[in-house]
């Protein structure tokens, strides 16, 4: 077994365990491999043990992968085409010049923070695409250098989101500030929760709650994650590259 499938073997492992212990399903629970500054091949090698859904944080980058990975959505079989479809999840920051090619290549959005960059995705997206799923990003650690917007204005975000024709809101995200403090990391996914049910008392339709990496996945699946988003604990370390912030450590 490669080192990738035994890593993502042990992730699953991990996840299963943390739903169980919460009294939930493992199969409520959907991993995203986040597979930025990596090249195409340790992708493959996930994809052929099963893992299908990856995240990238940069646009070009991803999409490079996009196109060097089609060929594995297009498998065809005596039972029928299209097996095992990659779906693609862009999970950085948003620019407003990096719209059109993200609404134009990536299956979901995680990081929605304001109108304008929800307004640009809609209009990119191709009338020939289903809708883009998208995800609400929430500063829940109120950290001035943190994206994502404040709590008390996902509401007003959440209803211009429904207004659009080319967008599907899923639900809401969030990467609190890293802390070993295991109490403190369920604080903030449980704030993600209670915005989403208070959401949901609203009559605004979710089903996705975006939290949890490589060191807070049991933490974000004990209050209610519904997609985790792994990266070091799947591909091992990373660096940055060449004029890039460090991204988040998944």
């Amino acid at each position: 077994m490669t080192t990738i499938a035994s890593r993502l073997q042990a992730v699953k492992g991990r996840i299963t365990e943390a739903a169980r212990a919460a009294g939930r399903a493992p199969g409520e629970i959907t991993l995203v491999a986040v597979s930025k500054t990596f090249p195409p091949q340790a992708i493959a090698e996930a994809y052929a043990v099963g893992q299908t859904a990856f995240g990238e944080n940069y646009a070009q980058e991803g999409i490079d992968k996009i196109t060097a990975l089609s060929h594995l959505s297009h498998v065809t079989s005596p039972e029928g085409p299209l097996l095992r479809l990659m779906e693609w999840h862009y999970i950085g920051p948003i620019q407003s010049n990096k719209t059109t090619p993200i609404a134009e290549n990536f299956d979901w959005v995680h990081g929605i923070d304001r109108a304008k960059i929800a307004e640009r995705l809609s209009a990119s997206r191709p009338d020939d695409k289903p809708p883009l799923q998208v995800c609400i990003q929430v500063n829940v650690s109120g950290e001035a250098s943190k994206s994502g917007v404040a709590p008390e204005a996902v509401f007003d975000l959440a209803q211009t989101i429904m207004r659009l024709p080319h967008l599907r809101l899923r639900g809401l995200m969030a990467i609190p500030e890293p802390t070993t403090d295991t109490a403190l990391q369920r604080s903030h996914f449980r704030m993600l929760r209670v915005i989403r049910d208070e959401l949901l008392r609203r009559e605004v339709v979710l089903d996705t709650l975006s939290m949890g990496m490589s060191d807070d996945l049991e933490a974000a699946i004990a209050e209610g994650a519904t997609l985790v988003r792994i990266g070091r604990a799947i591909f091992g370390e990373r660096g940055t590259g060449a004029g890039q912030q460090p991204p988040p450590i998944y």
